[in-house]
């Protein structure tokens, strides 16, 4: 999270620039010049649509994938140690709650202990570790016959203990949640623990399994409707559900409010945070400098991409309104004609830089707290 002391000193240092016109900017020690460190994309119709991440065809939206299609139709839960089996048998009550009446199936039932087993009347010690109810269901029936006569038996499973997923982070009940024998999935979890808090970062779920990490969006999920990117939860996965501290767009420059603005349960265009900060100052802002700085890819050889928005039209400006902003994102508003973009670019670098920085070590200590 960036403090308002980094931002105040990030504006102070925009503030203070002076712009003049020029060839290229030396920006780095190693003196590459200012076209070798970012790269400029006018903000058109075609560069917003090429932008529209991860879209899906709209058949696509609402339908469950198959993959998870068949996890949930094989789902079968297994036995595991700790979970308490209720076991009834029929007009046997002697069977069925053989501690007495007055007790609950989870206090009266049959423990799977360590070894795996349970025991039980005229069967003995019987290894149900890793089975279904209904392959418990047809051994103690089977094993009964030579004492009950057409046994007709129920199991079901009265306590789950053996198997759970971890649901952290930006929820309103954060804790371990058992699986049961009903699927158990990554929206259902969520829902589950609460729901996400006002501070979740609904871009940015993380599913740790086997130590791997998968990241997901609530976002698409839910506002989206890509029902696809739902998973089956597996006996100890983790759940983590990020906050949006570092998920923020930073507007600067002349507008009547600059301000760091966190990115809720939607997306926030272009239009929508110039509008959060009060509108550009028209007294001394040039419509033709609207830039957003964003992070380059670490792969890359480019530190930022600029994107610039030339707003003197109606037309160009409804662009804004499809811009959808990235995390970090920084918006800037100059006086400076568009032909000195290089300046103004130069003057940016080390503030973009520091706000990158703050991020990532941000980043680094909620991992280390986690």
């Amino acid at each position: 999270m960036m403090t308002g002391a980094v931002l105040a000193t990030g504006l102070i240092a925009l503030q203070g620039c002076a712009f003049a016109p020029g060839g290229h900017i030396d920006y780095r020690t190693d003196a590459a010049p200012i076209d070798d460190l970012v790269e400029i994309e006018p903000i058109t119709f075609g560069l917003v649509r090429s932008l529209r991440r991860d879209s899906i065809e709209p058949e696509e939206i609402g339908r469950v994938s198959e993959s998870l299609r068949g996890d949930i139709g094989a789902y079968d839960y297994r036995i595991g140690k700790g979970d308490v089996l209720s076991i009834i048998v029929y007009d046997h009550p002697e069977l069925t709650i053989p501690a007495g009446g007055e007790r609950s199936a989870a206090e009266s039932g049959n423990i799977v202990h360590t070894d795996g087993t349970i025991f039980y009347p005229y069967v003995g010690r019987l290894e149900v570790l890793g089975l279904t109810v209904a392959e418990v269901r047809d051994i103690i029936a089977q094993r009964l016959e030579p004492y009950v006569a057409m046994p007709q038996v129920e199991v079901r499973v009265a306590e789950f203990n053996s198997q759970k997923v971890n649901v952290t982070g930006a929820v309103a009940e954060p804790g371990p949640m058992p699986i049961r024998n009903v699927p158990l999935t990554v929206l259902d979890a969520i829902n589950l623990a609460g729901g996400p808090t006002e501070e979740a970062n609904w871009h940015e779920v993380i599913l740790t399994r086997e130590g791997e990490e998968i990241r997901l969006s609530l976002h698409d999920m839910l506002n989206n409707g890509e029902l696809s990117r739902n998973r089956l939860l597996r006996d100890g996965d983790l759940l983590h559900v990020r906050d949006n501290t570092d998920q923020k767009v930073y507007v600067m420059g002349e507008v009547r409010d600059a301000q760091s603005l966190p990115m809720g349960s939607s997306r926030l265009t272009l239009t929508d945070a110039l509008s959060e900060a009060g509108g550009i100052n028209e007294g001394n802002a040039n419509a033709s400098g609207i830039f957003v700085i964003r992070r380059a890819s670490p792969e890359g050889d480019k530190l930022a991409t600029v994107y610039q928005l030339d707003a003197r039209n109606a037309t160009a400006l409804m662009l804004g309104t499809e811009f959808e902003l990235e995390p970090t994102d920084v918006i800037y508003v100059t006086t400076t004609p568009l032909g000195r973009w290089n300046r103004v670019i130069r003057q940016l670098l080390p503030t973009v830089s520091s706000l990158y920085q703050t991020t990532r070590v941000g980043r680094e200590l909620d991992t280390f707290r986690e």
